[in-house]
Formats: structure tokens, C-alpha cells, sequence
């Protein structure tokens, strides 16, 4: 069966511990180099995953002709500035989200993508494949739970460490652009259209200078989403989702594991079903189902016009939170 031979630009720590070691169990994916901008950590990197070659350079592998796709899980400011040149350099790409610093920024690798047509490009918002959120999206399309009214979400976590790149400002760094993203991401992804208008509310840490707690309203004209996220609360997700005739309740809705069934609850009237779906790795489909549109020239499962419109509605809170108004993305 053919494999697309994939090459990972960084040695971040999403890489390492979830995505390629997930993408290494797919039927379709072949990683096969790793890069770093400096050789010894590439190395240890591709040493503990079992990967044949290490570049001491992102260039480097880039320049390999055997490299048919590029995984980039560098910091967020690096994203569109390495997904462009990978790009030129005939290389497919799935990019760690968010995609980029700004919706503008977000454009520009659009316009990129649609000068070089042939090559696919993907934001990795791997949630949207797994079994319990494609079983929650069809219960919510074929009217289980009535018409789909509202949608809340929470993700937090506490990480006050002034080193981590999460917390520094200038890379790209917030609850906003690291989980709020995600919270973004699913409304959009339920409604399947866009917000009209937003309204926020961003704290931020005097100290680190990013927002460490966000709450948000998306309206969405038929309906609305609720979400609040946080780099300094006690860590939690749930996901939420209500209609005029029941609702829905996703367990693990982003770190959903890959060893272990995930739980969904599905209520309708007094009934609720208790609906268990078998583990599955998030990051093996992911990668499996980009590899397939590589293989036989298929759209991507999430195109990146979508990347460019989720940054637009994350600008949109942050606009609404500074001016204390709604804002219209």
C-alpha cells in the first residue's frame, strides 16, 4: 500500500509524545525525518522515535527530494513563515493550529497555497476527526437532539511558567491562540457557518502579558456559542451542546485518548443514552486522512479558507474585550 513519506520540522513536545508517534501507527503515513536547529537534538529526537534520518536544519529537509509532506509543530510565530516555504519547496503541509498570528497573516498562506494548487495544505485541528465528534455532529445534523440552538465549551489548564512558550507574548502565546482556538473552532464547525458578531472578555497577566482567562459569545443568528478557557485555572474540558429538543455532552472533547473508549451522552426527552466509542488515535486519523487527499488529489478534510475564518473570529473577541463591544468578525 502506498504511504506518504512525511518529514517533521521542530522537536516540540505535541510532535513527539502525540502526533508522531499516532501518525506512525497510520496505513498511509510514513515519517521518515525529523529537523531541529541543532543536529544532536534531532538526532536524540529520531533516535527515540525510530526514525531513519535527522537534518540539523529545517532547510535541510526540505531540500530532500524523498520528502513528499512536512508535520510543523514549531511555535505559532513560526507557522505561516515555514508552512510558505515548505509549500515552495513542494512539500504538502499539516500545521499545528492555530495557523498563524493574525487572519492577514492567515491570507497570505492562502494566497500562497492557491498559486501552487497541486499541493495540499491542512491546519491540524485533529479533534474534528475523531469518532465521538463525528458521531456528535451527525446526531446534531439529522435533528436528534431538535434544532441546534447553543453550544458551550471550557478548556483550561494552570501554567504560569514565565519560560514555556505558551506564555510568551511575542510568539504567539495566550489561552486564546493555544485552547480558545478550539472553542472557536467547534461552534463554527456545529452551526457550519459564521459568527455575526462576537463579544469577549480577555484578562490578561500583568506579569507575561498574555490572557491567561477568555469568555466569549459567538452569535450565530439561529443560535449562539458560549466558551471560556484559561492558561490559569485548574484543568478541565467539556463540551456541551443544546437543542429545542435535547442535548449532548462530550466527555474528553480535545485530549480525547487514544488507549481508552471516550464517552458521549446524548439526551433526548427524559431518555439519555449513554454512547461509548472505541479508542481511536485522533492524530493517526488525521494523518491518514491528509495522506489520502496527498495519494489521490482529494480536497482536504478541512480546507485552510477555514484556518483563515477561525483566526478572523479569534481577532474579533480580542477586538470586543479591548473595545468592551460586540464586533462583527
Amino acid at each position: 500500500m502506498r504511504r506518504v513519506r512525511w518529514g517533521v520540522l521542530g522537536t516540540a513536545r505535541i510532535g513527539l509524545r502525540k502526533v508522531i508517534p499516532g501518525m506512525q501507527q497510520g496505513s498511509l503515513c510514513e515519517v521518515v525525518a525529523i529537523a531541529s536547529r541543532d543536529l544532536a537534538v534531532a538526532r536524540a529526537a529520531a533516535d527515540r522515535l525510530g526514525l531513519p534520518t535527522a537534518y540539523g536544519s529545517y532547510e535541510a529537509l526540505l531540500a530532500d527530494p524523498a520528502i513528499e509532506a512536512v508535520y510543523i509543530p514549531l511555535p505559532n510565530h513560526l507557522h505561516v513563515p515555514w508552512s510558505k516555504k515548505a509549500l515552495e519547496a513542494g512539500k504538502h503541509v499539516l500545521c499545528e493550529k492555530p495557523i498563524a498570528l493574525t487572519a492577514a497573516e492567515a491570507a497570505g498562506l492562502l494566497a500562497v497555497a492557491h498559486r501552487l494548487p497541486a499541493m495540499k495544505v491542512m491546519e491540524a485541528f485533529m479533534y474534528r476527526h475523531h469518532p465521538q465528534w463525528r458521531r456528535a455532529a451527525q446526531i446534531v445534523a439529522e435533528g436528534g437532539i431538535g434544532a441546534l440552538r447553543t453550544v458551550h465549551s471550557f478548556f483550561s489548564y494552570y501554567n504560569a511558567d514565565p519560560g514555556d512558550i505558551r506564555n510568551r507574548a511575542e510568539f504567539g502565546g495566550g489561552g486564546l491562540m493555544d485552547i480558545g482556538c478550539y472553542s472557536i473552532s467547534l461552534s463554527r464547525f456545529l452551526f457550519g457557518t459564521e459568527p455575526v458578531r462576537v463579544c469577549g472578555s480577555v484578562e490578561y497577566d500583568p506579569a507575561l502579558g498574555i490572557d491567561r482567562l477568555a469568555s466569549g459569545i459567538l452569535d450565530f443568528g439561529k443560535g449562539t456559542a458560549t466558551f471560556t478557557c484559561s492558561t490559569q485555572l485548574a484543568y478541565y474540558q467539556r463540551v456541551t451542546i443544546f437543542g429545542t429538543a435535547g442535548s449532548i455532552e462530550i466527555e474528553i472533547p480535545f485530549n480525547a485518548p487514544p488507549d481508552r473508549p471516550c464517552r458521549v451522552y446524548h439526551q433526548r426527552g427524559s431518555a439519555v443514552e449513554d454512547i461509548v466509542l472505541e479508542a481511536a488515535d485522533q492524530y493517526t486519523i488525521q494523518g491518514d486522512l491528509l495522506s489520502r487527499a496527498i495519494i489521490d488529489d482529494l480536497p482536504v478534510p478541512t480546507p485552510l479558507e477555514d484556518a483563515v475564518a477561525n483566526m478572523r473570529v479569534l481577532e474579533a473577541i480580542v477586538e470586543s474585550g479591548r473595545r468592551a463591544a460586540w464586533c462583527a468578525p
